[in-house]
Protein backbone atom coordinates (compact mmCIF):
# COMPACT_ATOMS: atom_id res chain seq x y z
CA UNK A 1 0.00 0.00 0.00
CA UNK A 2 1.31 3.95 -0.44
CA UNK A 3 -0.37 6.94 -0.28
CA UNK A 4 -1.35 7.46 -3.66
CA UNK A 5 -3.70 4.14 -3.08
CA UNK A 6 -4.91 5.28 0.40
CA UNK A 7 -6.01 8.33 -0.96
CA UNK A 8 -7.90 7.32 -3.60
CA UNK A 9 -9.82 4.60 -1.44
CA UNK A 10 -10.56 7.33 1.49
CA UNK A 11 -12.02 9.74 -1.85
CA UNK A 12 -13.86 6.73 -3.17
CA UNK A 13 -15.79 6.20 0.46
CA UNK A 14 -16.28 9.93 1.54
CA UNK A 15 -18.40 10.23 -1.88
CA UNK A 16 -21.01 7.91 -0.12
CA UNK A 17 -20.20 8.12 3.15
CA UNK A 18 -20.19 11.10 6.07
CA UNK A 19 -17.15 9.49 7.76
CA UNK A 20 -14.04 7.30 6.94
CA UNK A 21 -11.77 5.79 10.37
CA UNK A 22 -8.34 5.86 9.85
CA UNK A 23 -7.18 3.20 12.45
CA UNK A 24 -4.72 3.65 14.98
CA UNK A 25 -4.88 7.52 13.43
CA UNK A 26 -8.02 9.17 13.03
CA UNK A 27 -11.57 9.83 11.19
CA UNK A 28 -12.14 12.10 7.90
CA UNK A 29 -15.19 13.32 8.28
CA UNK A 30 -17.62 15.53 5.98
CA UNK A 31 -20.02 18.06 6.54
CA UNK A 32 -22.64 20.09 4.53
CA UNK A 33 -22.11 23.82 4.26
CA UNK A 34 -25.28 25.57 3.45
CA UNK A 35 -25.57 28.62 0.57
CA UNK A 36 -23.80 32.38 2.45
CA UNK A 37 -23.13 35.64 1.27
CA UNK A 38 -19.56 36.79 0.94
CA UNK A 39 -18.42 39.39 3.57
CA UNK A 40 -19.72 42.28 1.10
CA UNK A 41 -22.80 40.54 0.35
CA UNK A 42 -22.90 40.79 -2.92
CA UNK A 43 -22.23 37.23 -4.08
CA UNK A 44 -24.42 34.33 -3.27
CA UNK A 45 -22.15 30.96 -2.62
CA UNK A 46 -23.56 27.66 -3.75
CA UNK A 47 -23.65 24.74 -0.57
CA UNK A 48 -20.54 22.71 -0.75
CA UNK A 49 -19.74 19.34 1.10
CA UNK A 50 -16.48 20.30 3.61
CA UNK A 51 -13.42 17.54 4.52
CA UNK A 52 -11.32 17.70 7.97
CA UNK A 53 -9.51 15.57 10.01
CA UNK A 54 -10.55 14.36 13.21
CA UNK A 55 -8.55 12.59 15.51
CA UNK A 56 -11.86 10.82 17.15
CA UNK A 57 -12.13 7.04 15.76
CA UNK A 58 -15.03 5.47 14.81
CA UNK A 59 -15.70 1.38 14.59
CA UNK A 60 -16.54 1.24 10.53
CA UNK A 61 -14.36 -1.24 8.29
CA UNK A 62 -14.92 0.65 5.13
CA UNK A 63 -11.15 1.04 4.03
CA UNK A 64 -10.74 -2.65 4.91
CA UNK A 65 -13.45 -3.16 2.58
CA UNK A 66 -12.61 -1.73 -0.43
CA UNK A 67 -9.00 -2.88 -0.27
CA UNK A 68 -10.29 -6.17 -0.05
CA UNK A 69 -12.48 -5.00 -3.57
CA UNK A 70 -9.01 -3.91 -5.24
CA UNK A 71 -7.36 -7.28 -3.60
CA UNK A 72 -9.78 -10.27 -3.08
CA UNK A 73 -7.30 -12.64 -2.30
CA UNK A 74 -6.18 -10.68 1.23
CA UNK A 75 -8.77 -11.57 3.85
CA UNK A 76 -10.06 -9.77 6.01
CA UNK A 77 -7.20 -9.92 8.99
CA UNK A 78 -4.81 -9.81 6.41
CA UNK A 79 -6.12 -6.37 4.67
CA UNK A 80 -6.72 -4.48 8.81
CA UNK A 81 -2.92 -5.82 9.06
CA UNK A 82 -1.53 -4.02 5.98
CA UNK A 83 -3.83 -1.03 6.69
CA UNK A 84 -2.91 -0.49 10.60
CA UNK A 85 0.67 -0.85 9.89
CA UNK A 86 0.80 1.51 6.70
CA UNK A 87 -1.03 4.07 8.89
CA UNK A 88 1.55 3.61 11.80
CA UNK A 89 4.38 4.25 9.97
CA UNK A 90 2.66 7.10 8.26
CA UNK A 91 1.77 8.89 11.82
CA UNK A 92 5.58 8.62 12.63
CA UNK A 93 6.46 10.10 9.68
CA UNK A 94 3.98 13.04 10.39
CA UNK A 95 5.12 13.73 13.25
CA UNK A 96 8.93 14.35 11.78
CA UNK A 97 7.77 15.65 8.80
CA UNK A 98 4.61 17.50 9.77
CA UNK A 99 3.65 17.10 6.47
CA UNK A 100 2.11 14.30 4.30
CA UNK A 101 0.25 15.12 1.01
CA UNK A 102 -2.97 13.34 0.12
CA UNK A 103 -3.03 13.22 -3.61
CA UNK A 104 -6.39 14.59 -5.02
CA UNK A 105 -7.32 15.25 -1.26
CA UNK A 106 -5.46 17.69 0.24
CA UNK A 107 -2.49 17.98 3.16
CA UNK A 108 -2.59 15.96 6.78
CA UNK A 109 -0.15 18.52 8.60
CA UNK A 110 0.68 18.27 12.35
CA UNK A 111 1.55 21.27 14.92
CA UNK A 112 4.59 21.49 17.14
CA UNK A 113 2.50 19.50 19.85
CA UNK A 114 1.69 16.93 17.26
CA UNK A 115 -2.19 17.66 16.39
CA UNK A 116 -2.97 16.70 13.55
CA UNK A 117 -5.41 18.79 11.31
CA UNK A 118 -6.05 18.59 7.68
CA UNK A 119 -6.28 21.45 4.76
CA UNK A 120 -8.20 20.41 1.77
CA UNK A 121 -7.22 21.43 -1.61
CA UNK A 122 -9.23 24.45 -3.10
CA UNK A 123 -10.35 22.11 -6.34
CA UNK A 124 -11.59 19.32 -4.07
CA UNK A 125 -15.72 18.49 -5.19
CA UNK A 126 -16.94 15.48 -2.87
CA UNK A 127 -20.30 16.69 -3.43
CA UNK A 128 -22.20 14.96 -6.19
CA UNK A 129 -25.38 16.98 -5.51
CA UNK A 130 -24.05 20.20 -6.18
CA UNK A 131 -22.99 19.74 -9.75
CA UNK A 132 -23.69 22.57 -12.09
CA UNK A 133 -24.14 24.74 -8.99
CA UNK A 134 -22.48 28.68 -9.29
CA UNK A 135 -22.00 31.25 -7.37
CA UNK A 136 -24.50 33.95 -7.96
CA UNK A 137 -23.69 37.60 -8.29
CA UNK A 138 -26.14 40.31 -7.11
CA UNK A 139 -24.26 43.21 -8.90
CA UNK A 140 -25.79 42.60 -12.28
CA UNK A 141 -28.87 41.44 -13.71
CA UNK A 142 -29.14 40.20 -17.58
CA UNK A 143 -32.29 40.64 -18.87
CA UNK A 144 -34.11 37.35 -20.63
CA UNK A 145 -35.53 37.71 -24.22
CA UNK A 146 -39.19 37.50 -22.44
CA UNK A 147 -38.06 40.27 -19.78
CA UNK A 148 -36.91 42.24 -22.70
CA UNK A 149 -40.52 41.95 -24.78
CA UNK A 150 -42.27 42.51 -21.66
CA UNK A 151 -40.63 45.69 -21.12
CA UNK A 152 -41.02 47.14 -24.84
CA UNK A 153 -44.73 46.18 -25.12
CA UNK A 154 -44.97 48.45 -21.73
CA UNK A 155 -42.97 51.34 -23.42
CA UNK A 156 -45.42 50.99 -26.46
CA UNK A 157 -48.59 50.90 -24.39
CA UNK A 158 -47.68 54.20 -22.84
CA UNK A 159 -46.86 56.00 -26.19
CA UNK A 160 -50.21 54.84 -27.36
CA UNK A 161 -51.75 56.49 -24.17
CA UNK A 162 -49.75 59.92 -24.57
CA UNK A 163 -50.68 60.13 -28.53
CA UNK A 164 -53.00 63.40 -29.03
CA UNK A 165 -56.71 62.15 -30.31
CA UNK A 166 -57.72 62.78 -34.11
CA UNK A 167 -61.31 64.82 -34.65
CA UNK A 168 -63.02 64.78 -37.71
CA UNK A 169 -63.59 67.92 -39.37
CA UNK A 170 -67.03 68.25 -38.92
CA UNK A 171 -66.60 67.37 -35.30
CA UNK A 172 -64.42 70.94 -35.00
CA UNK A 173 -66.64 72.89 -37.35
CA UNK A 174 -69.42 71.88 -34.87
CA UNK A 175 -67.52 72.90 -31.80
CA UNK A 176 -66.09 76.52 -33.15
CA UNK A 177 -66.15 78.83 -30.39
CA UNK A 178 -68.76 82.45 -30.85
CA UNK A 179 -68.23 85.35 -31.82
CA UNK A 180 -66.87 88.10 -28.85
CA UNK A 181 -69.67 90.79 -28.28
CA UNK A 182 -68.67 93.99 -29.36
CA UNK A 183 -67.45 96.14 -25.96
CA UNK A 184 -69.95 98.81 -24.52
CA UNK A 185 -68.22 102.11 -24.18
CA UNK A 186 -68.37 103.36 -20.35
CA UNK A 187 -69.64 106.85 -19.95
CA UNK A 188 -67.74 109.81 -19.46
CA UNK A 189 -67.71 111.22 -15.72
CA UNK A 190 -70.24 114.30 -15.16
CA UNK A 191 -67.67 116.96 -13.46
CA UNK A 192 -69.35 117.88 -9.99
CA UNK A 193 -70.72 121.42 -9.18
CA UNK A 194 -69.29 121.81 -5.86
CA UNK A 195 -65.77 122.23 -5.37
CA UNK A 196 -63.77 119.80 -3.10
CA UNK A 197 -62.24 121.50 -0.29
CA UNK A 198 -58.58 120.83 -0.13
CA UNK A 199 -57.03 119.04 3.50
CA UNK A 200 -55.49 120.95 5.55
CA UNK A 201 -51.59 119.98 5.87
CA UNK A 202 -51.02 117.96 8.66
CA UNK A 203 -48.46 119.60 11.06
CA UNK A 204 -44.94 117.81 10.31
CA UNK A 205 -44.04 115.69 13.84
CA UNK A 206 -40.83 116.57 15.68
CA UNK A 207 -37.98 114.91 15.29
CA UNK A 208 -36.96 112.86 18.68
CA UNK A 209 -33.30 113.46 19.77
CA UNK A 210 -30.70 110.54 19.02
CA UNK A 211 -29.90 108.35 22.02
CA UNK A 212 -26.36 109.49 22.66
CA UNK A 213 -23.32 106.62 22.09
CA UNK A 214 -22.75 104.23 24.14
CA UNK A 215 -18.75 104.49 24.96
CA UNK A 216 -17.44 100.95 25.91
CA UNK A 217 -15.13 100.77 28.33
CA UNK A 218 -11.77 100.77 28.85
CA UNK A 219 -11.79 97.48 31.18
CA UNK A 220 -14.37 95.43 28.62
CA UNK A 221 -12.71 94.10 25.50
CA UNK A 222 -14.42 93.04 22.62
CA UNK A 223 -14.92 89.52 21.54
CA UNK A 224 -13.44 88.10 18.50
CA UNK A 225 -14.77 85.60 16.60
CA UNK A 226 -14.25 82.19 16.42
CA UNK A 227 -13.81 80.54 13.42
CA UNK A 228 -14.75 77.08 14.31
CA UNK A 229 -15.16 75.75 11.12
CA UNK A 230 -11.65 76.40 9.99
CA UNK A 231 -10.69 74.57 13.18
CA UNK A 232 -13.01 71.63 12.27
CA UNK A 233 -11.19 70.90 8.70
CA UNK A 234 -7.84 71.50 10.07
CA UNK A 235 -8.81 68.71 12.77
CA UNK A 236 -10.18 66.61 9.78
CA UNK A 237 -6.99 67.15 7.55
CA UNK A 238 -4.71 65.91 10.67
CA UNK A 239 -6.91 62.81 11.01
CA UNK A 240 -6.70 61.92 7.84
CA UNK A 241 -2.95 62.55 7.53
CA UNK A 242 -2.77 60.25 10.45
CA UNK A 243 -4.98 57.60 9.56
CA UNK A 244 -2.95 57.43 5.85
CA UNK A 245 0.37 57.45 7.42
CA UNK A 246 -1.20 54.36 9.33
CA UNK A 247 -2.26 52.59 6.48
CA UNK A 248 1.22 53.19 4.54
CA UNK A 249 3.21 51.67 7.25
CA UNK A 250 1.14 48.50 7.51
CA UNK A 251 1.47 48.42 4.02
CA UNK A 252 5.40 48.82 4.21
CA UNK A 253 5.19 46.21 7.15
CA UNK A 254 3.57 43.83 5.10
CA UNK A 255 6.01 43.87 2.72
CA UNK A 256 9.61 44.33 4.80
CA UNK A 257 8.31 42.20 7.85
CA UNK A 258 5.33 40.11 6.61
CA UNK A 259 5.61 37.15 9.04
CA UNK A 260 5.97 39.67 12.25
CA UNK A 261 2.52 41.41 10.72
CA UNK A 262 0.86 37.62 10.62
CA UNK A 263 1.21 36.73 14.08
CA UNK A 264 -1.69 39.22 14.79
CA UNK A 265 -3.53 37.93 11.85
CA UNK A 266 -3.44 34.05 12.62
CA UNK A 267 -3.42 31.25 15.12
CA UNK A 268 -0.15 29.61 15.76
CA UNK A 269 -2.08 26.66 13.93
CA UNK A 270 -2.45 28.96 11.10
CA UNK A 271 0.98 30.44 10.86
CA UNK A 272 2.71 27.11 11.12
CA UNK A 273 0.58 26.24 7.84
CA UNK A 274 1.63 29.87 5.98
CA UNK A 275 5.28 29.39 7.13
CA UNK A 276 6.48 25.92 7.79
CA UNK A 277 9.39 25.06 9.76
CA UNK A 278 10.21 29.16 9.72
CA UNK A 279 8.96 29.64 13.31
Amino acid sequence: MDIDLLSKMVKEVVLDHDSVTLPGLGSFVTEIVPASFTDRGYTILPPYRRLFFSPKQGDDTLLVDIYRKSNPDASEADATRILVEFLQEMKEVLKVRKTIIFPGLGRLRATKENNFFFVADEDLDIYPAGFGLQPISLKTHEETPEETEAAVAGLANILEADAPVEVAPDVVQDFEPAPEPEPVPEPEPVPATEPVPEPEPEPEPEPEPEPAPVIPSETEESPEPVKKSNWLKIALWVILGLIVLAVLALVILGRVCPQWLDQFLYSPEELEILYPGKL
